[in-house]
């Protein structure tokens, strides 16, 4: 018999859509409910969907840390569960960043049961995720986790990006993909993030 708290909420029978704006209400962020991403390691893409349209999808790299989720900063690994888009950076050394509001109430629990944080860092998770803000990006669990381009572009590059799994955490797209990606998504936009 499966645990009920670690089944995702779309197993329950709920649409995708609508499990991921439900979460997306819990936090108090405002985003359009028909389009999400949808983000599978395994299959190393990214799907933007609207309602149960796919109507784009990437190639993505990964953390290098190889498989299962983020539990400690340094790990290299990507998160996996539900997350928002939380802040667009232009600025970024990978071209453009979105940043995501990792860590979640998930990874919280995981981090105070493995002595990772402490209850007072669990609450301002917590309150974060209430509120609709972006959680502490400084405690063991680690931070700034998003989805970003490659940066400068070189042959190299584009080779790496193409067979490997290269960055410390994040989601990376080709710079013209994440360029594009930016027209589908806002703040608050649900992120769906699996094995």
């Amino acid at each position: 018999m499966k645990d009920n708290r670690t089944v995702p909420l779309s197993y329950y029978g709920l649409p995708l859509w609508l499990a991921l704006l439900l979460l997306a209400a819990a936090g108090g962020v405002r985003a359009d409910p028909a389009t999400a991403l949808v983000i599978s390691r395994s299959k190393q893409m990214l799907e933007v969907k609207q309602g149960d349209k796919i109507i784009r999808h990437y190639h993505v790299a990964f953390g290098k840390g190889g498989r299962g989720s983020k539990r400690k900063v340094g790990d290299n690994k990507t998160p996996t569960g539900i997350y928002r888009i939380m802040e667009f950076k232009a600025d970024s050394r990978f071209h453009y960043f979105m940043q995501i509001n990792y860590p979640n109430l998930t990874d919280a629990w995981h981090g105070y049961k493995d002595h990772l944080i402490t209850a007072a860092q669990f609450r301002q998770i917590a309150a974060a995720y209430r509120y609709g803000e972006l959680p502490p990006q400084n405690t063991l669990l680690g931070g700034y986790i998003g989805i970003h381009g490659i940066g400068p572009v070189t042959r190299e590059k584009l080779k790496i990006h193409a067979i490997h799994n290269w960055t410390e955490g994040c989601i990376a797209l080709e710079n013209e993909e994440i360029n594009e990606l930016r027209k589908f998504v806002s703040i608050g936009t649900p992120v769906l993030i699996t094995e």
